[in-house]
């Protein structure tokens, strides 16, 4: 068990992805991500050197296309 969990706790998920990941978890290829980046339909955040997809961000996605 980590250090930083609890017993009885749930093991938490991450709260962004990777591009790797969030492709993955879109089902999509990473250039395809990158295309709905490019039309704005997705929002990565770039606060660090490469982006991360937050979890909300892929579920508005999903939401507001659907």
């Amino acid at each position: 068990m980590n250090s930083s969990q609890s017993a009885g706790q749930p093991h938490q998920s991450k709260l962004a992805l990777s591009r790797e990941e969030a492709a993955e978890m879109l089902g999509i290829s990473k250039v395809s991500l990158d295309r709905l980046v490019k039309r704005g339909l997705l929002r990565p955040s770039k606060a660090l050197r490469r982006p991360l997809f937050p979890v909300w961000e892929l579920e508005r996605f999903l939401r507001e296309t659907s």
